[in-house]
């Protein structure tokens, strides 16, 4: 069995090949490998081999891995397979590039709240999942938890917490779980749930916020005796200016009571989330770590117990035992005598008070209410501060960015160290916030409120021509390079686009349709109706479309508003031949005023039917002009003579006004006409005379 480097190249299963050593510590190595079946990188954890030959562990281990690979999300490391060969475990999970949040807390100590905030929920997102599949991850902390270069976080070792339990390598005297971080359920019984789980990532959160876990002790018993007999602190004791829901998010989570505390994940994430928007917390990319090419993972506690000790002095004044003599009897004089010492003694007195007043007052006005002002400069905040209360001067933080200075790190003091100053007085520290982050700005944000949340960074705004968006409003935020998260240095120019608003579009012909038409034609070209107006017009018909601004062929920004002018004309309809009442009513249905014009002969109608109208028919008129004339003809229709006696032809034509000739050659009443220059059907004026012919 080989261990240590000696794996480095060594093929397992047949498909696994170790290339590089990431990370090891007291139970297992991870290695950087190749699945050489499928040909992608792959992260293999090889577990020291002590546990190899032991059944109990083998069977909880493959297990645990069983479980852990049904489950699906974002923020777990996926788990591909797990196995044993030639006496080493192993499990074959996703290789996350990056660092752990070990690495850094390690960097950057505390972390700003968006940052935790921005760890902590996908985390507790990974975590939820696993609740609701029964599975308790057991050692939530920063060495298990994972950030990509991209940002993202996940969550590794799911499960090899509890087949190590359960195989009994606790007879070790080995606290599985790292001390700083376990349940006090899990150090006094060795239970856990998904409680234990919360009340882990509730201590994640405090180290989050404050740089440190909330307990520290020589050896890891005596860390895990405080997480039994000890409430967590608040963490603004140790980051002023914390909000106090913070607080109580963090010491509801770490209740040494489970039952006092979020029931699993998910209802801790549902907290976090309302949380997050009821203090207006932005997510932010979380920064990559720089993690070393190999690693070691901690396994016990580093930060050592301060011990003081206490000193008593005891006062005593010894007695005499020697009787006093009995005082002799004075006389006048001797009395006389020894009130007038006593009246100067106490003038001597009073005297002596005043001076020491006036040199105490003196030296009070002279040097006694001024101070010096530290040298504060490349300290801790904490440092700063202490110092600060020592010289009985007060402290306002100013924050600043700085590419070398660690978080919380003093850059300036104002006034300089040295200076002298009034006891009580303010003196300015400018603390280091570290390299600046771009900010996250919300697309759509104008383009002012860019540069100023820029600027507040230490960035450098630089703009470009634009580019067109069909959602994003002209003139505002499109994108931002580098991206949004990403930590650069101060001053960095941080290049701006803006969006121009969406493409512009040729307005489509839209003249002498209808409105649903024209609609309709506006949309295929990611246009819309505006407003729409009437105009008169002597060209398109009444309800369609007159003419647009923009005008046709004119260009417009897709999603703009294009006004219609709708013409409001009427057409005068087609009367010849209706009855004059029929038309008139028809007339003024249609909007119309009509009158009745002067009668004229039109061959076409009969006498007394409409022959037609003025304006005439299908001419637009203006509504405002709306008055049309109903022409009635006066043509008189020929009957049918032949067959008829000269006499009753003449009384036919007669009744209908007109007059009749006859050819014949025996003027005779009674002859038969045979003819008719006027042939029946035939419409002639009024007046008119018809020529019959008629034998004999």
């Amino acid at each position: 069995m080989r261990s240590g480097s000696d794996l480095l190249g060594v093929l397992l299963d047949g498909r696994y090949r170790i290339d590089s050593t990431i990370a090891y510590g007291g139970m297992s190595t991870v290695y950087r490998g190749i699945d050489l079946r499928l040909d992608r990188p792959i992260a293999i954890k090889v577990m020291d081999p002590r546990f190899a030959n032991d059944p109990a562990f083998l069977s909880r281990f493959e297990l645990e891995a069983r479980s852990v690979a049904r489950l699906s999300h974002a923020g777990l490391v996926a788990v591909y397979d797990q196995g044993s060969d030639d006496g080493h475990v192993f499990l074959v999970m996703d290789l996350i590039e990056g660092g752990t949040l070990r690495d850094l807390l390690r960097e950057r100590g505390a972390l700003s709240v968006p940052v935790a905030f921005s760890v902590l929920e996908p985390v507790l997102a990974a975590l939820a999942t696993a609740h609701r599949a029964g599975l308790v991850h057991r050692d939530v902390k920063p060495e298990n938890i994972l950030i990509a270069h991209d940002g993202a976080v996940k969550i590794a070792d799911f499960g090899l917490v509890r087949a190590l339990a359960e195989a009994g390598v606790t007879a070790g005297s080995m606290i599985l779980g790292t001390a700083a971080y376990l349940s006090p359920e899990q150090v006094s019984a060795g239970s856990s749930d998904a409680r234990s789980d919360v009340y882990s990532a509730g201590v994640l959160l405090y180290e989050m916020l404050t740089g440190a876990p909330p307990y520290s002790g020589d050896t890891a018993l005596a860390v895990a005796y405080q997480h039994v007999n000890t409430d967590t602190t608040a963490p603004s004791r140790h980051v002023p200016n914390l909000p106090p829901e913070l607080d109580d998010l963090v010491l509801r989570a770490t209740r040494r009571d489970p039952g006092a505390r979020f029931r699993d994940a998910g209802e801790m994430l549902a907290e976090v989330q309302e949380l997050r928007r009821w203090l207006h917390v932005v997510p932010v990319r979380v920064p990559t770590p720089h993690r070393p090419a190999e690693q070691r993972s901690p396994d016990a506690p580093t930060i050592a117990v301060n011990h003081t000790r206490a000193m008593a002095t005891e006062l005593f004044t010894p007695g005499s035992t020697q009787q006093p003599e009995q005082p002799p009897v004075e006389s006048d004089f001797q009395a006389q005598r020894r009130r007038a010492r006593r009246s100067v003694a106490v003038w001597i007195v009073v005297v002596l008070l005043l001076a020491s007043a006036v040199g105490v007052g003196g030296w009070w006005l002279g040097s006694g209410r001024f101070t010096a002002v530290p040298r504060l400069t490349g300290l801790p905040r904490s440092t700063a501060e202490q110092l600060l209360s020592e010289a009985h001067l007060q402290g306002v933080q100013l924050d600043g960015y700085d590419d070398t200075a660690p978080p919380a790190q003093v850059l300036a003091a104002e006034p300089v160290a040295g200076s002298k100053v009034t006891r009580g007085s303010t003196v300015k520290l400018t603390v280091s916030l570290g390299r600046p982050i771009v900010p996250p700005i919300a697309a759509g944000t104008p383009a002012s409120a860019v540069q100023q949340q820029l600027s507040a960074m230490t960035l450098q705004p630089k703009g470009t021509s634009g580019a067109y968006n069909d959602t994003v409003p002209e003139g505002t935020l499109l994108t931002l390079v580098p991206p949004a998260g990403t930590v650069v240095d101060v001053g960095t120019a941080v290049q701006v686009t803006l969006s121009l608003g969406p493409v512009p579009v040729p307005v489509p012909d839209v003249l002498g349709r209808t409105v649903a038409d024209a609609t309709a034609a506006l949309d295929s070209v990611g246009l819309k109706v505006g407003a729409t107006s009437e105009v008169s017009s002597r060209t398109v018909a009444g309800g369609s479309v007159a003419a647009t601004d923009p005008q046709p062929g004119a260009t417009a920004r897709r999603g703009s508003p294009v006004t219609l002018q709708v013409s409001n004309a009427l057409t005068v309809p087609e009367l010849s031949g209706s009855a004059p009442e029929k038309a008139i009513a028809d007339l003024t249905a249609a909007g119309f005023a009509p009158t009745t014009g002067a009668a004229v002969f039109d061959a076409r109608v009969d006498a007394g039917a409409v022959a037609g109208t003025v304006p005439a028919a299908g001419t637009l008129v203006d509504p405002a002009n709306r008055q049309v004339q109903v022409v009635v003809s006066t043509a008189v229709t020929v009957p049918n003579l032949r067959g008829q006696t000269v006499a009753a032809a003449r009384s036919q034509l007669a009744a209908r006004g007109l007059q009749t000739t006859v050819r014949q050659l025996v003027p005779y009443d009674g002859s038969v006409v045979i003819g008719q220059d006027a042939e029946p059907g035939t419409r002639v004026p009024p007046g008119s005379a018809v020529v019959i012919t008629a034998l004999p």
